[in-house]
């Protein structure tokens, strides 16, 4: 199949891209390269440099005869989409916009969607989550999400293109982007093995369902296969809270660093864990990867890149 890997450079979509070409797909990578980098991408693949928002992305449509979208691209930073929620909906809705209506004119079949498994449940009302659980994003980023979700379902019903929406919990893993806000494993890591000093926001005590990127690979490829649409959670269903994976991270890069708090950063999400039971029961993919041997990948990762 020709397979479109928006976002293609960047952490998750580079490891995908990796994993489609791997299977004996052709793929062709669209990135601006604002956060991806080239050393990401797979040799065997087409790169296009640009931004998913412009109109000569029809180009590509129309040239590659693209059967499936896998659609990573996106403004991520939760905390960006607070304080610019229009630069956050220009990119993550109206980019998403222009990718699908140039698709539905030039035989797109399928979208795999990078959707969220936390920002999108907001504060939840039971542990874990599953698909069935209210939907209530507190944040500009979770609030797009849920809009693209719902655009997957009107082209399906309006033009018959398929999707499969997983639902992430928090990736980590190797090329993850250490650099802004997001990825605090990344972050972490590279500071302490950096001799920096990690800064924890609050009492450390929120937590997160923190799943390995190769895990998440897997799925991509099990969605792929399904046929039909529908809605998976992608998690381990096992929680962490900052501190926990703060001391983990310090004994595995030898850091002498101390556990630094600021204040609390304002909207944060307390608790967040999702089941991804459906998925498991549906696919049959199920994490493999523990946080410990995810961690440790991880830390080599950096490690290695000095």
């Amino acid at each position: 199949m020709n397979i479109l890997v928006t976002g293609g450079a960047g952490f998750i979509g580079s490891n995908a891209a990796d994993a489609f070409i791997k299977e004996g797909h052709n793929v062709i990578i669209l990135d601006d390269f604002s956060s991806g980098k080239q050393e990401n991408v797979n040799p065997k693949a087409k790169v296009y440099k640009m931004d998913i928002q412009d109109p000569a992305v029809e180009n590509i449509f129309r040239d590659e005869k693209i059967d499936v979208m896998s659609h990573f691209a996106a403004q991520m930073d939760v905390r960006r989409s607070v304080a610019d929620p229009k630069f956050d909906a220009s990119v993550n809705v109206l980019g998403f916009l222009n990718l699908m209506e140039f698709g539905r004119r030039y035989g797109l079949k399928k979208v795999l969607f990078s959707s969220t498994g936390g920002a999108i449940y907001g504060e939840q009302d039971y542990f874990p989550a599953d698909e069935q659980h209210p939907l209530r994003p507190l944040s500009p980023y979770g609030i797009t999400k849920l809009v693209t979700e719902k655009y997957l379902f009107f082209y399906k019903e309006t033009y018959g293109i398929e999707h499969v929406i997983l639902r992430y919990a928090n990736i980590y893993g190797p090329r993850q982007n250490p650099h802004g806000d997001a990825g605090v494993v990344a972050i972490f890591t590279q500071k302490m093995l950096k001799g920096e000093q990690p800064i924890i926001n609050g009492e450390g005590k929120q937590t997160r369902d923190y799943v390995f990127v190769g895990d998440v690979v897997q799925a991509n490829l099990l969605g792929l296969k399904h046929k039909g649409s529908d809605i998976f959670n992608i998690g381990t269903g096992i929680e962490t809270d900052v501190n926990q994976l703060f001391h983990h991270i310090k004994k595995l890069t030898g850091s002498v660093c101390d556990e630094k708090h600021i204040a609390a950063k304002a909207g944060e999400q307390m608790r967040s864990v999702i089941s991804s039971k459906k998925i498991g029961d549906v696919l049959g993919w199920k994490p493999t990867v523990t946080l410990e041997e995810g961690l440790k990948k991880t830390v080599e990762f950096f490690r290695a890149r000095g």
